[in-house]
């Protein structure tokens, strides 16, 4: 692309007298940001649920001179060849101002992608269903692929790094621009490039489809009662409290909590589930900041499954919510962990409301387990360690699940 070498000795055409520069625009935006930070925050199970008191451990600000983004703005009029958007240029620069801050959970929204990322815990969208996070290099990863939909069925593994996707490398994308990547109209399909381990990169084309989650399964073998989250939405609470009457009628002694590959979900109904097992007031998580706690989440009471022995499976695909459940149960003395050890989703995400339909996704803190662990990039390491070979896969066996089994057989004497 042909541009003007910033050294060659151009004048700067003078700053436009309208009303409403580029600049002045960008300083409303910042205010409103500021003025309406309290507002509801909606999303992911890792987002929070409260405004954010500003005043509390807020990290330094930075004053930034927005004249030079008004000086480029009047080169870019006077200059550019072609028709300018003038929302499109508001929108590049809110985009490029929070991508800046180089956190992949991070994200600018229009008023199109609000609406495409609220939609992901109604339960239903369209996409290949999968999961996705970071890792410790920021490369996006697979956290976990959902059970009986295309990413899984193609194959894909949690840890597997999609490293392009239609061709087009992801280096430097937020989750949220893969995740808008990758998503489509139902039956269309996407390409994409996987490097796994130490392995060859390959490549899967995938075909999208609507992806309809039922977050609760349940299941009563004996004395042991099985229950199956596959995602923390909002009628998680409701499905899993019905799941508990049955249990009951049919005299449950133990339980089984199935959190492998749930990707997280609403925090609110991590604390509702840890609240079916812990007494009103136990801690459930803290939200930390550097070294200051924020806040925290204590069980609500109506534990059901008080004194039942229980066993909480994780695997690499169990993140946030689902970490935040484990942890919680396990701190407080009333599950055993089997399985392997989980993501390390526990960054704290809110969403502001901005002016105009848009949102701002943010990284506001740390999620900590009860007894001071951090979740975030260390995971839940389970009791007792199991891992599922590709065999058992191909031969429908699940070591994990008949060593928890085997573990609640012997607490109840059975």
């Amino acid at each position: 692309m042909d541009y003007i070498n910033p050294s060659s000795n151009i004048p700067v055409p003078p700053k436009p007298k309208k009303r409403w520069t580029l600049l002045k625009i960008l300083a409303t935006l910042a205010l409103t940001i500021l003025v309406f930070g309290g507002g509801v925050a909606v999303g992911r199970g890792d987002v929070h649920l409260r405004g954010l008191n500003l005043g509390k451990a807020s990290s330094s600000a930075t004053n930034l001179d927005y004249s030079s983004v008004d000086q480029l703005y009047s080169l870019l009029k006077s200059d550019f060849d072609g028709q300018l958007d003038g929302g499109k240029l508001i929108d590049g620069l809110k985009t490029g101002l929070v991508d800046a801050a180089n956190d992949p959970y991070t994200a600018y929204f229009n008023q199109a992608d609000a609406k495409t990322f609220n939609q992901e815990l109604t339960g239903s969208f369209i996409g290949i269903g999968a999961e996705l996070g970071t890792d410790a290099d920021n490369h996006i990863v697979i956290v976990s692929p959902l059970s009986g939909y295309p990413a899984e069925k193609a194959g894909l593994k949690p840890k597997d790094i999609i490293a392009a996707i239609d061709g087009q490398p992801t280096t430097g994308l937020s989750v949220d621009k893969v995740v808008q990547k990758i998503r489509g109209t139902a039956g269309t399909s996407v390409k994409l490039t996987i490097v796994r381990g130490a392995d060859k990169p390959f490549e899967l084309s995938i075909t999208r489809e609507q992806i309809t989650i039922a977050s609760v399964k349940s299941s009563v073998d004996g004395a042991v009662g099985y229950l199956k989250i596959s995602q923390f939405t909002n009628d998680t609470t409701k499905l899993a409290k019905s799941a508990t009457d049955d249990f009951k009628a049919k005299g449950v002694k133990a339980i089984i909590l199935d959190l492998r590959s749930d990707p997280g979900g609403y925090l609110k109904t991590a604390v509702e589930i840890s609240s079916l097992w812990l007494d009103q007031g136990k801690t459930v998580v803290s939200e930390r900041r550097g070294g200051q706690i924020l806040s925290t989440d204590y069980a609500l009471g109506g534990n059901v499954f008080k004194g039942l022995p229980t066993v909480v499976l994780v695997n690499s695909g169990s993140a946030s919510a689902s970490e935040i459940t484990a942890g919680a149960l396990r701190d407080n003395g009333v599950a055993t962990i089997v399985g392997e050890k989980s993501f390390g989703k526990g960054s704290v995400q809110q969403v502001e409301n901005l002016p105009g339909g848009g949102e701002l996704k943010v990284t506001i803190a740390r999620w900590f387990t009860p007894a001071g662990k951090n979740i975030d990039k260390q995971g839940i390491t389970p009791d007792v360690l199991v891992t599922i070979s590709d065999a058992d896969v191909a031969a429908g066996k699940d070591p994990q699940k008949d060593k928890a089994t085997a573990i609640l057989l012997s607490k109840i004497g059975q």
